[in-house]
Formats: C-alpha cells, structure tokens, sequence
C-alpha cells in the first residue's frame, strides 16, 4: 500500500473526529483531493485554493533568497566598507553573505508560519471546519515585508494578533477586509515604531539598534531623502537590482517585477491593479516634481528631498514596487470588478507617494495606502455596479424594439399557449 493510500485510510478513520480538520490540511496539502461533486454538472480541475497559493509562494520565492544573500551583503559590507568596484560572484553570491542571511531571515519564517498555522489550526478544531489555506502566503509574505532584525517575540505577538483580529474575527480567509500581512505589518508599525522604521543598514550581532559606531553604519534611500538629502551612495543600478538595505523582500526591483509577470501570465494577479498602481504612483511623483521645478518649496524644507526625488524612481526603492505587485493584487480584500480595479489600484500608487512624502514617523506610505484602500475596495465595486445598472436602464428607455421581434415574440406566445 502507498503513501496515499495509507493517508487516505487515516482520513477516514479520523472523518467525524475533533482532529479531522487538521489532519485534512496536511492530506490534501500533499495530495490533490480524491472527492468531487455527485450531482450536478461541474469542472474537474486540479487546481485548487491551495495549489493557487503555492504559484503566489513560487513567485515570493527568488525574493526570499535574494533578501538572505543582500542581508549578508550589508552586514559585511558596512563593517568592512563597500566594494569600489563591485562583482557579483565575489561580493554578493558567496557562501558567507547566504549563510550569515539564513540564519537570520529563516527563524523569521519559522515563527511566521509556526504562530499563524498554529491559530489556523486551533481555530478549525474550534469551530469543525476543513484548516483555510490563505495563510500560506501570508506567512511567506510577512518575512519579507519587515526589517530582518525584527525580534522573534515582537513578529510572534504581531502575527497572533493579525490573524485573529485581522482574520478570523471576520470569518475565515475569503472574510477579511483587510489584508492579513499588512495588518501585521500596520500592528508592528504602531507598537513597536523605532523597530519598524527600516531606515538603517542591518549589521548582525548588534547590542541595541541605536548603539555603537560598528553597529549601525548608513542609511537607506529613503532615509536620507527623508532627511532633505538629495545625495546618496547607491546607483540607479543598485536600486533596480537591489544591493540597497531594506526590508528582505523589498529591495530587488527585478526581482518583483518578474514575479508580476508570473502572477500575470498564471492568472493569479490582476494586470490592472499593477498597471494603474503604476500610474498612480507616476502621478502623485509628477505632481511632487512640479511643485519643487515651480519652486513653491524653500530648498531647505524637510519634504525637498522626498518631493524632488525623481517620479519614476519612487518604484525602485522601499516598499512600493513589492506591495503593488504581491499585496495590492490579493483577490479577497481588493476590487472585484475591472473598472474597480483601475480606481483601486490609481489610487493606492497616488496615495502610497503622497504618503511617503508627509509621514512624519518613517519614509514609507504603501501599506497604508493599500488598507485604507482596502476598506474602501467594495464601496468602489458598489458604485461601479451602480454606474453600469443606471446606464443600462438609461438605453432601455430610448432603445427601440424591431417590429418583426415583436411579431415573433407574439408567434412563440400564441403557440406555446
């Protein structure tokens, strides 16, 4: 007898059981469901709710070691100076940057996914239903989305708390209104503030985050553009590739981009929102670009350095780039319809440059935008909707009936009775 078959036999000795939710996820985790429908017409397909949140993992996956190889980066790199003339097989992908990265960045993952699927679990047995897979990618995105020397214990209490309140007070994944990472990320954000601002390079076996000249040695783009400072020591080059400090996940432009593309040509992300988020953000920094060429701002304000910031270049650094592509795009929390969509997304990437030029606590707007949005998301739909009800009643009235339709409509009448 096989693996599965032998799964399948404990599958139905636990059926009707207290443990039988758990049990269940860890079977069809490993094996394709063998139940369908009996009655009715219906698809078969093998794709499932699970096998969809693995394409999204697939795509978080080349961030993931990418985050482990630059964290190693700029630990070594502000301890002993950065290369002058960088090479990327002898000063990026060696063993010590990937190890040193590993060690830190994996328990990151460890206890997001351990605290998460844990309340998952216990919640399922709770209430009798089959474990939901949408924490599957909420746990993979929450390591990417914090700074990596966020303590174990801090993200523990932020993931226990973004899953419950975020998640399951509303009903379960499909329930939610706000997105569960970004929750997570917002509850860091406000409890823990000085840990979250994601302004300073990352050195490892540092006392206290604001201790000693060898612990902590720069800042990140968005640091110095927060600080009015126009000047900072990373190409255009670095920022696109990503040998810039920042969270684990968010640095690598090139990086996300081609998970977009993934998640677009695999039907699993909308286009739409990632293109008028695009816009939006292009927009807003326009607007920004404006202000400082008209010189409606003294050279000297705390905004110039942000405001004048390049508009295009807004993509290339921070969380933008990676929280329009794997956040913006969640199918639960974001616009349903695709006039929706386009509103939706406009208005995050308007609002995340808005933002990240007048927040007064760190130099990053795009998880805000992205759950004020999220609140707002089935307004936009309910409107929209609206819209198309009103303007198709407004041609029903002027509209025209042929008068062999109406004969025909009077023949089928005649001889149905």
């Amino acid at each position: 007898m096989g693996m599965k078959e032998k799964l399948h036999q404990i599958k139905l000795k636990y059926r009707g059981k207290k443990m039988a939710p758990a049990f269940n996820a860890i079977h069809t985790f490993l094996y394709s469901p063998n139940e369908t429908t009996h009655s009715g017409s219906h698809v078969r397909s093998a794709d499932d709710l699970k096998r969809t949140m693995n394409t999204v993992i697939l795509a978080l996956v080349p961030c993931l070691l990418f985050g482990m190889f630059n964290a190693g980066y700029q630990h070594y790199s502000a301890i002993n100076g950065f290369p002058a003339e960088f090479s990327l097989f002898e000063h990026f992908l060696t063993w010590d940057n990937f190890w040193l990265g590993a060690i830190t960045v994996l328990p990151i993952v460890v206890v997001s996914y351990g605290v998460g699927l844990a309340i998952e679990f216990i919640f399922a047995v709770i209430k009798g239903h089959e474990v939901e897979e949408g924490y599957l990618v909420t746990g993979m995105l929450v390591p990417l989305i914090v700074p990596v020397d966020t303590p174990l214990w801090m993200l523990a209490v932020a993931v226990a708390f973004g899953v419950v309140i975020g998640k399951e007070v509303f009903g379960g994944t499909g329930m939610n209104i706000l997105n569960p990472a970004l929750t997570i990320r917002a509850f860091l954000f406000f409890a823990y503030p000085t840990w979250m601002s994601g302004d300073q390079v990352w050195v490892h076996g540092a006392v206290e985050r604001t201790g000693t000249a060898d612990a902590i040695s720069g800042e990140t783009v968005l640091g110095y553009l927060a600080q009015g400072s126009t000047e900072f020591a990373y190409s255009l080059s670095d920022m696109f590739y990503g040998f810039i400090p920042g969270s684990v996940g968010e640095t690598s432009t090139l990086l996300i981009l081609l998970g977009g593309l993934f998640l677009v040509f695999s039907k699993i992300a909308s286009w739409r929102i990632m293109l008028s988020a695009v816009i939006g953000s292009l927009a807003m920094g326009l607007i920004f670009n404006g202000i400082v060429a008209a010189e409606w701002i003294p050279v000297y304000s705390k905004f110039y350095g942000l405001m004048s910031f390049e508009y295009w270049q807004h993509l290339l650094v921070g969380g933008l780039a990676f929280g329009i592509v794997f956040m913006a795009t969640d199918p639960v929390t974001g616009s349903q319809t695709n006039r929706g969509k386009w509103i939706y997304g406009f208005l995050i990437g308007f609002m995340s440059v808005m933002i990240r030029v007048f927040n007064p606590g760190y130099p990053e707007g795009v998880f805000l935008a992205i759950l004020l949005m999220n609140v707002f998301a089935p307004t936009i739909d309910h409107y929209v909707v609206r819209g198309n009800i009103k303007r198709r009643m407004k041609r029903l009235k002027t509209a025209t009936i042929h008068p062999k339709v109406t004969d025909g409509a009077e023949a089928l009448k005649t001889e149905t009775v």
